[in-house]
């Protein structure tokens, strides 16, 4: 008998054990989201954050009126998660309380990742994946369109419900993200700026903390009319009504941030063109924050990248999540003749681009 064969039987049945054990994730890999949007609702986050201390399963299911069973059968699963921490009171009572990844999930906090969680496992979100591989075979359309008969960004103008979802998480996590990794890890990249257009800046919330953090710069947050005219004032920013594919207005920098990806190569490079006109000619620059996705990434948000790639496939035209080489090329085509990429304490990286 083949002793080489025989030693490899064991192992063969353990990756199918593996295998089995994977598939039911992916099966029912909804559930997790389906659940943190339920905690969501309920509030069971925002109640014990506003009763200040731990929780027992009669003080939860009274402040949040539901059945105490189905509750208990809802915590169970969020403490298996490590979303909420079970512990035992000095009454031999079991009581929940808050962990840094439940307080992500209260609306009342200054970090909450609410908006984005609420944005993402929506109805008019959801739908477009129902639709992915037909785009594939086909090769045309989209999935967003095939949901809802129109893009994504036609949909927002036309719903300002779903529009003031999504301004409200892209501001989540700018606030929440974002824009306090790009301030700690590479605030030098704003120096000698006197004016930044936020190009697609949503509501202004982004430009907003720059500007405030650099008091020197003069902003100016552009986007299309929809999203301008529900915007609120900032102390040293400017709204501006119009279309980044038809022009930007001129300052010593263009800042993009989560909108280069929303588009494919040729649209992207008419609008860095865009703003190639719109900035000085020896001192400009542009300043891209978006994911960089790299073969053989080892970071703990390397994975996140890669599933922003498939949300820019169900969601948009054409859009996808780029390499270094291919943000290179892209900005080539648009004429700035070198780039760098700092990595930075998030999904994404931030890319300048230099005449």
């Amino acid at each position: 008998m083949d002793f080489a064969f025989k030693e490899s039987i064991p192992k063969k049945e353990e990756e199918d054990e593996q295998a089995r054990v994977q598939i039911w994730n992916y099966i029912f890999g909804f559930v997790e989201i389906a659940i943190v949007k339920c905690a969501i609702e309920l509030k069971i986050a925002d109640t014990i954050e506003t009763h200040g201390s731990s929780m027992t399963l009669s003080q939860l299911s009274l402040a949040l009126n539901c059945s105490s069973s189905l509750l208990y059968r809802i915590l169970r699963f969020l403490v298996n998660r490590g979303i909420f921490k079970q512990e035992i009171t000095e009454e031999n009572l079991t009581s929940y309380s808050q962990t840094p990844l439940s307080r992500l999930l209260a609306s009342s906090n200054n970090n909450s990742m609410v908006p984005l969680v609420l944005l993402e496992s929506s109805p008019v979100m959801l739908a477009p994946w129902h639709r992915l591989s037909d785009r594939i075979k086909a090769n045309e359309g989209t999935p967003f369109e095939a949901a809802h008969g129109k893009d994504l960004w036609s949909f927002a103008a036309a719903d300002p419900i779903h529009n003031t979802i999504i301004n409200e998480a892209m501001s989540c996590t700018a606030r929440v993200l974002t824009v306090p990794a790009i301030l700690e890890d590479c605030p030098e990249i704003f120096e000698g700026i006197g004016s930044l257009v936020d190009v697609g800046g949503g509501n202004g919330t982004c430009l907003s903390m720059i500007v405030k953090a650099c008091p020197w710069i003069k902003g100016i947050n552009l986007d299309l009319p929809h999203v301008i005219s529900s915007s609120q004032e900032y102390t040293g920013v400017q709204h501006v009504s119009g279309s980044m594919l038809d022009s930007i207005p001129k300052a010593d920098a263009a800042f993009f941030m989560w909108v280069l990806h929303d588009w494919d190569d040729e649209t992207c490079i008419k609008i860095l063109k865009n703003c190639r006109d719109a900035i000085p000619e020896k001192t400009g620059k542009v300043i891209i924050v978006e994911a960089v996705i790299e073969e053989k990434e080892e970071n703990n948000l390397s994975d996140v990248g890669l599933m922003l790639d498939m949300v820019m496939m169900a969601h948009t035209n054409n859009g996808k999540e780029r390499t270094a080489k291919e943000w290179g090329y892209v900005l080539h085509q648009a004429g700035f003749t070198r780039y760098t990429i700092t990595p930075i304490r998030a999904v994404q990286s931030v890319i300048q681009g230099f005449l």
